[in-house]
């Protein structure tokens, strides 16, 4: 968002804003399945418990242990990416040091508590939103008094009057789902909590149910302000918009301002990678699909060897950064796979959904918390997430991912069939 949305808007042009709309409704409904198969039966810990019980045990172990490599791999690359940053300000700090000090830190955070990572992802997050909330309000205020800029008066006409709402035509439009996919990988987290939650029945039709607003303000607003002060044809698709938009109102250090805020972003998909890997390998050993000791916890019920693995796992990215230095490269393919897969996880949990209420039509019926639109909805969305694997695979730049995913797929199947033969033996 803070960074990748210049390129979004210079692909799309005005399109993006319903790009957001679209996938925002697709992946709320998405919540709302998840929510209502979660809360259906309490004793389910996380969406790979669901997609086993309702799909199959290979779905629940491919689900499980996918969702394991999709978040090492994102932690690897948020961890150079707090690296990168943290040289915006101290070049002389070699990047495998900072990566090191990231990984021990969060840590050293989730480890002692579950209620500690809550409190970091709590401050993590209030700096992401008092950016936005800050750079719409200044938006807003500069709408309003027809604000001179270097490419004229900032407008809501901005949006339709450079070559309309659709100028790059349909091509730039569907492109742009990718990208606005790409921002949403990790709403399915909240499927992964339910198992520490105190009161589920309450906290997760609340948070899913905030979805749509969070959508309208942090993506639509601050995107419709953006492109209403700065025309989308001005923007500059390698530059943070940010950065731009509170340049322009004379802030000196808007570069460094944003700087940290994408800073304390990149550290907290980490913590969120680290809690949710964890959690993950603690479910699949409870399933009795992964090493028994992963179910080892401290007095506190942290799952405390699934975190240290998790962690150690995440050293090989500072390893990476002490011997390939430039390693973007590699992170950029790696990540394209990870996404891939993601949707590929969002894919299988809405098989569930649609098993779920073949299998249990009397929990369906009677969940307070249900999905609108039921099983029709379900079969419209996965059609949705099919079309986006289409648009990935047409795309250059992110075919790679959809021609390398199977191949992590043919390896969890070789791992299942032995797993199957050894629980048998």
């Amino acid at each position: 968002m803070f960074l990748g949305a210049g390129q979004s808007i210079h692909l799309a042009g005005p399109s993006i804003l319903l790009t957001y709309i679209i996938v925002g409704f697709v992946l709320f409904m998405f919540m709302r399945a998840m929510g209502e198969m979660l809360l259906s039966n309490t004793e389910f810990n996380s969406f790979a418990d669901i997609t086993h019980e309702y799909v199959g045990p290979l779905a629940g172990f491919i689900t499980g242990w996918t969702y394991w490599l999709t978040w090492i791999i994102s932690g690897m690359a948020e961890v150079t990416a707090v690296a990168k940053y943290v040289s915006f300000w101290y070049l002389d700090i070699p990047n495998w040091l900072t990566a090191l000090a990231c990984v021990l830190l969060l840590m050293s955070f989730n480890l002692l508590s579950t209620k500690l990572f809550g409190e970091l992802e709590f401050w993590f997050a209030i700096i992401k939103v008092v950016t936005i909330v800050a750079l719409i309000i200044v938006g807003i205020v500069m709408i309003i008094m027809a604000y001179k800029t270097p490419f004229g008066h900032a407008s809501v006409s901005n949006i339709y009057r450079h070559g309309g709402v659709f100028p790059n035509g349909m091509s730039g439009f569907l492109m742009s789902f990718q990208m606005a996919i790409f921002s949403f990988v990790g709403i399915e987290m909240i499927g992964i909590t339910a198992g520490e939650t105190k009161n589920p029945h309450k906290t997760i039709p609340q948070a899913i149910n905030n979805v749509p607003l969070r959508i309208l303000l942090f993506y639509i607003g601050a995107l419709a302000v953006i492109i209403s002060i700065i025309p989308w044809n001005e923007l500059d698709p390698e530059g943070s918009p940010f950065v731009k938009v509170f340049a322009l109102v004379g802030i000196p250090f808007a570069a460094g301002m944003i700087n940290f805020v994408v800073l304390t972003a990149a550290a907290s998909a980490c913590n969120s990678g680290i809690f949710a890997n964890s959690r993950t390998l603690f479910g699949l050993s409870d399933r009795k699909q992964a090493p028994p000791k992963f179910q080892a916890t401290n007095r506190k019920g942290v799952p405390v060897v699934a975190i240290l693995v998790t962690c150690a796992l995440l050293l090989f990215a500072v390893l990476l950064n002490y011997f390939i230095p430039n390693a973007t490269t590699v992170f950029v393919y790696i990540s394209t796979v990870s996404t891939v897969l993601n949707i590929f996880i969002w894919t299988i949990i809405m098989i569930a959904y649609v098993r779920y209420t073949k299998a249990r039509p009397d929990l369906h019926k009677q969940s307070r918390y249900k999905m609108p639109g039921g099983k029709i909805m379900s079969i419209c969305i996965i059609a949705f997430f099919v079309f986006i694997f289409g648009v990935l695979f047409v795309n250059p730049e992110t075919r790679i991912g959809v021609i390398l995913a199977p191949l992590w797929l043919i390896v969890l199947a070789l791992m299942y069939r032995q797993y199957k033969k050894h629980t048998v033996e």
